[in-house]
């Protein structure tokens, strides 16, 4: 479901997106499914394929969301009122080397439709296909042999996988790449990479199928790699004070199920093990109308593209989709408590399916915390009138929704955050507090080079020398986001607020140039694709069958972060991919491929695609592990209340320490 290039998408919401985490609590019909329904599941499954046991794999299993309609129908009722609907779990196996797309119905514990992927590509990878193929090598006898040749030690040689990517081949089989690494003295295998080695397994045989030794690059010296606080010598620094948080009168949220309620805002907090943390249902409570008022229907992170700028032989495949082949919920870490997340944090677990549909779980998956970063709601001073100065201050308090995913080298911070204001951000700008929504950290991906200073360099490195014989490679991040906003109601419209010149031209100012808003309401999804960056406008979601007191649509807009777009020429063949079968596809089933169909968006049900992005030309500083790189954006309020909808907010209590300095 993935774009890979920086633009905004609008179609009707009626395609596959991704499902929720178990909790114990209020139902809601987008809770995921709980871990005695994957099994459930996988024996429903299993037995629908009573000779085939062996060779049968679960690459997805999550809810099968009930129509938007039925979800709308049961959330408008009180809670006396709702019933319980149908639970049906959407699952992709491989079989006999095909792709089945299964529905089951848990209610009458029978499989309601199974169809055989015909299309280009593969489903996501398990984490148990890839453990067993990251051990192939080594008992590979042509890999031994090329490790004695460079004088290795095969105890301290480690292997991971890659995605091959799609290069025009007609057809290719599900394979996958293996490259390995050197730990010797270090934990940090990705700073020495075996260089020149590769090697394919064909995953549906789990064999390796192909074998490459084309250079003898030197590893990258372990020295200077070491990234554990245990193992650091002196000198330390730089020196940071202690500090707590408290919070005399406990948490201001509470969640009940997946639903969390916290000041005038409540949402549904979901996990998918390929998008990772989903948001729905969320509305904000209007204290003037005395009701809660529809914001946004359903958000993830739909895909996460990774390409690196290296064209030669051991590096050009290496154009990641991280959400669609590895998963950003599989690939989800346990949160560590007053590191990960502050001490006034609650934690929540997930649930995912195995290989063989039994359940995962994922401790400490999310925490949900209020963040009091020192930064300010609203404040104004007035010194104009005659004796008196008036100062009014509301310190800012928002939830932080949280998880962190390691895919490979990478670890992806990814936060959700709700202000009392109305805003959502996602991914998170560079604010004034300082505060990431989405931040990247972890362990660059360098490649194994002849070089021990830049001079050495003839012709393109395709990176930045950070180390001796160690290049970090250029390469791009781009996220693209799901955004199902119903804006005080399903029929919403987007609008382009363009600021355009005017030049003052009847003499009538001493002025010779304002500028003004022009408004265009996009009639259809090719007009709704924007391009950020190429000229000013804000870019508006209104309700049209809505207005405020004076007149104006009601709205929420979208405040891009810095703005990042895509450098490869648009038929390079890691452009054209995407979709739910992403690994080794050929676009056929992308955001480029659904919005040719140019269907009439105007007050209707609609959906954005947001992509942001990072050019990321690596720097010494990023060796030889990764300062947190942030980014985001924002979802603000526009004519959506009468008034400042935190006017009247009361300044949470603090609680009076000790001034301890001199």
């Amino acid at each position: 479901m993935a774009s890979s290039t920086l633009m905004l998408f609008f179609f009707l919401s009626s395609f596959f997106t991704f499902s929720p985490i178990p909790c114990l609590g209020r139902y809601h019909p987008l809770d995921p499914l709980t871990p005695s329904e994957f099994t459930q599941v996988r024996t429903i499954v299993k037995k629908s394929y009573p000779n085939s046991i062996h060779n049968l794999t679960f690459q997805y299993i999550a809810l099968d969301e009930p129509d938007k309609s039925l979800v709308k129908s049961w959330l408008s009722k009180p809670n006396p009122k709702r019933k319980t609907l149908t639970r049906r779990a959407l699952v992709i196996t491989r079989l006999d080397k095909h792709s089945h797309e299964i529905v089951v119905d848990l209610s009458t514990r029978s499989v309601v439709s199974d169809k055989v992927y015909g299309g280009h590509g593969y489903p996501l990878l398990t984490l148990d296909e890839q453990a067993v193929a990251s051990e192939l090598p080594l008992s590979y006898k042509p890999f031994l042999d090329s490790v004695e040749k460079r004088g290795l030690n095969l105890s301290e040689v480690v292997c991971s996988t890659f995605s091959v990517g799609w290069f025009g081949e007609e057809h290719k089989k599900r394979v996958i790449k293996i490259l390995c690494y050197y730990i010797e003295g270090t934990p940090n295998l990705y700073m020495r990479p075996l260089e020149g080695i590769s090697l394919v397994v064909d995953l549906d045989e789990l064999k390796i199928s192909e074998y490459y030794d084309r250079d003898r690059i030197p590893v990258p010296k372990a020295q200077g790699t070491e990234y554990r606080l245990s193992k650091q010598k002196p000198p330390f620094g730089p020196k940071l004070n202690g500090f707590a948080i408290v919070q005399p009168e406990g948490p201001g949220f509470k969640i009940d199920g997946h639903t969390i309620s916290w000041a005038n805002w409540v949402f549904h907090l979901g996990f998918d093990v390929r998008a990772g943390p989903i948001i729905s249902s969320a509305s904000i409570y209007d204290l003037e109308k005395s009701t809660y008022r529809q914001v946004l229907y359903r958000a993830f992170i739909s895909e996460l593209f990774v390409p690196y700028m290296d064209p030669t032989e051991e590096w050009y495949y290496k154009t990641f989709f991280d959400a669609g082949e590895f998963g950003f919920g599989q690939s989800a870490v346990p949160l560590e408590p007053l590191a990960d997340c502050p001490e006034n944090a609650v934690f929540m677990d997930a649930y995912y399916a195995s290989s063989d549909g039994t359940p995962v779980k994922l401790s400490n998956a999310f925490c949900i915390f209020e963040q009091h970063a020192g930064s300010v709601l609203w404040r104004h001073t007035e010194t104009e009138i005659p004796g008196e100065v008036i100062t009014e201050v509301r310190p800012e308090v928002n939830l932080i929704v949280r998880m962190v995913s390691t895919v490979g080298n990478y670890d992806y911070i990814l936060d959700w955050e709700f202000k009392p204001s109305g805003s959502i951000k996602f991914g998170g700008t560079y604010d004034t507090n300082f505060f990431y929504m989405v931040g990247l950290s972890g362990l660059l991906e360098v490649k194994g080079a002849p070089y021990t200073n830049t001079g050495q360099i003839k012709g393109d490195a395709y990176g930045t020398l950070l180390a001796d014989y160690t290049i970090g490679v250029y390469h791009d991040h781009f996220l693209t986001y799901y955004l199902d906003l119903d804006v005080d109601g399903e029929a919403n419209s987007f609008v382009k607020n363009n600021l355009v010149t005017k030049r003052v031209t009847d003499h009538s100012s001493p002025r010779k140039s304002y500028w003004t808003v022009v408004s265009e309401t996009a009639k259809t999804e090719s007009e709704a694709k924007t391009q950020l960056g190429l000229k000013p406008s804000e870019l508006v979601f209104i309700n049209p069958n809505k207005k405020t007191k004076p007149g104006n649509n009601i709205g929420y807009r979208l405040i891009p972060g810095s703005i990042s777009n895509p450098l490869l020429s648009h038929d390079d063949y890691p452009q054209i991919r995407g979709g739910q079968f992403i690994d080794q596809s050929h676009g056929d089933d992308t955001l480029a491929t659904w919005s040719l169909r140019n269907r009439a968006i105007e007050n209707k049900d609609i959906v954005m695609w947001y992509t942001m992005g990072f050019h990321h030309v690596p720097c010494q500083e990023d060796f030889p592990v990764m300062p947190t790189l942030s980014g985001g954006f924002e979802l603000r309020p526009t004519n959506f209340f009468e008034s400042n909808p935190v006017l009247k907010a009361k300044p949470p209590k603090r609680e009076h320490l000790p001034n301890c300095t001199k």
